[in-house]
C-alpha cells in the first residue's frame, strides 16, 4: 500500500454516493449471528489474510487466525525492508515467525513481496552505478528470498508497476538501473529458486480503473509471449464503499480473460467519505463484499488462486495506522470486528458462496 493509493481513494471518495437509500438495504444485509463455523468453511477454494508477526503472541488472535483462513500472507515481514540490511546480509528473523506458524498449523504460505517500486534499499542505492554488480545483487537476493521459503505456494513477484490508473509504468531503482528488464528478470530469478510457486504480479485499483486493468493485461500478456514464467494475476482489491458491486463481476471476467490463475491478494473495504451513519456505511460495505466473493466465485476452478483479506481483524487492518487514522479515524475495513467477530459483511461473504 502507498501514500498514492490514499490519494488515489480520496479522489475516488470525491465523487461519494448518496446513504439516503441505505436503511432499507440494511434491512436486507444477512445476520452475521447466523454463520457457523470459520470463513474458509464457506469457500471451495483457498481463503487468506495477511498476518503481522508481532501478533502472534496475542491469545486470540492465532486461534482466529486458524478458524477462517488457510492461508496467510506475510504483511510486512518478507519486504525487502523487513529483510535486506544495509550492508547487503539477510534478517529473516521476523519472515521465519511467519513461515513456521504456518508450517506448524498446515497453512498454505504466500510471499510479498520480491520487487516493489516504492523501496529503494541503501544496499542497492549503492551500486547503481555498476549495473553489472546491481544485476547479480538484484538476482541473487530473489534466489535467497525464494529458495528460504521454497514451497511457499506463490510469490507476488513484482508489485505495483503502474501508478495509480495505469497511464504509466514505474519501477523505481529497479527500472532506473535495468530498465524493463526488471520485471522478466524477477520472475526469471524466482522460477529458478523455486520452480513449483505460481509467480504473480500485483496491482491495485484493477477493479475501479478499466484503462488500467487493460495495460496491466496488456504487460501480462507481453510477458506471457515473451516466455516469462508469468504464473497468476493479482489484484489487490482495496475497495472504496462507493464502489459499483455492479462493476466487479465484469472485472472478474476480464482479469480471467488469460486463463492464469487470479489471487485477490489484500483485500479490504474503507468506510472513508461514507458520511456519519456508520450503520448504513455498514450495511453498504456488505453488499460490496457479497458482490466481490461472488465475482471471484464465478470464475472457473482454475482460475480462483485465493481470496485473501489484508488483515484478519479491523484493528489490525493498515487503515488503523497511526497516518491513515489522522485522516480517518476508526476505519472498519475487513470482515471480522474489532474483538474478531464476524460482521455483516462476513455474513453477506459466507452467503454469496452459497
Amino acid at each position: 500500500m502507498t501514500q498514492e493509493l490514499g490519494a488515489t481513494r480520496r479522489m475516488v471518495l470525491a465523487g461519494g454516493l448518496a446513504l439516503a437509500a441505505c436503511s432499507r438495504e440494511a434491512e436486507a444485509v444477512p445476520s452475521a449471528a447466523a454463520v457457523q463455523g470459520g470463513l474458509k468453511d464457506h469457500a471451495p477454494f483457498p481463503v487468506g489474510a495477511a498476518i503481522r508477526s508481532d501478533l502472534l503472541a496475542e491469545p486470540a488472535y492465532p486461534a482466529l487466525v486458524r478458524t477462517h483462513f488457510d492461508q496467510i500472507t506475510a504483511d510486512w515481514e518478507m519486504k525487502m525492508e523487513a529483510v535486506l540490511e544495509e550492508d547487503g546480509a539477510f534478517d529473516f528473523s521476523r519472515a521465519d515467525l511467519v513461515a513456521d506458524f504456518a508450517r506448524s498449523h498446515g497453512l498454505r504460505l504466500f510471499g510479498h513481496t520480491l520487487i516493489w517500486n516504492e523501496q529503494r534499499p541503501a544496499f542497492f542505492e549503492a551500486l547503481k552505478d555498476n549495473r553489472s554488480a546491481f544485476a547479480r545483487a538484484y538476482g541473487r537476493y530473489i534466489a535467497e528470498v525464494v529458495s528460504r521459503y521454497r514451497g511457499a505456494r506463490g510469490w507476488d513477484v513484482v508489485n505495483e508497476p503502474f501508478n495509480w490508473n495505469g497511464s504509466e509504468r514505474r519501477g523505481g531503482i529497479w527500472a532506473e538501473t535495468l530498465g524493463e528488464a526488471y520485471i522478466p528478470l524477477a520472475f526469471e530469478r524466482a522460477r529458478a529458486a523455486d520452480p513449483e510457486a505460481v509467480l504473480f504480479l500485483n496491482d491495485y485499483n484493477l477493479e475501479q480503473f478499466p484503462a488500467k486493468r487493460r495495460a496491466f493485461l496488456n504487460l501480462a500478456e507481453g510477458l506471457l509471449k515473451a516466455g516469462v514464467p508469468l504464473g497468476g494475476l493479482g489484484t489487490q482489491t482495496h475497495l472504496n464503499h462507493d464502489t459499483d458491486p455492479g462493476s466487479l463481476g465484469p472485472a472478474m471476467r476480464e482479469l480471467g480473460s488469460l486463463g492464469l490463475p487470479v489471487h485477490l491478494s489484500e483485500l479490504d473495504f474503507t468506510l472513508k467519505g461514507a458520511g456519519r451513519d456508520r450503520m448504513a456505511a455498514l450495511a453498504l460495505q456488505a453488499r460490496l463484499a457479497g458482490a466481490t466473493a461472488e465475482a471471484f466465485a464465478s470464475l472457473p476452478e482454475a482460475q480462483r488462486f485465493a481470496f485473501t483479506t489484508w488483515g484478519v481483524r479491523d484493528k489490525d487492518s493498515w487503515l488503523r495506522q497511526p497516518e491513515q487514522e489522522a485522516e480517518f479515524p476508526n476505519d472498519q475495513p475487513l470482515l471480522l470486528d474489532d474483538a474478531g467477530r464476524p460482521k455483516s459483511a462476513f455474513a453477506a461473504v459466507v452467503e454469496a458462496w452459497g
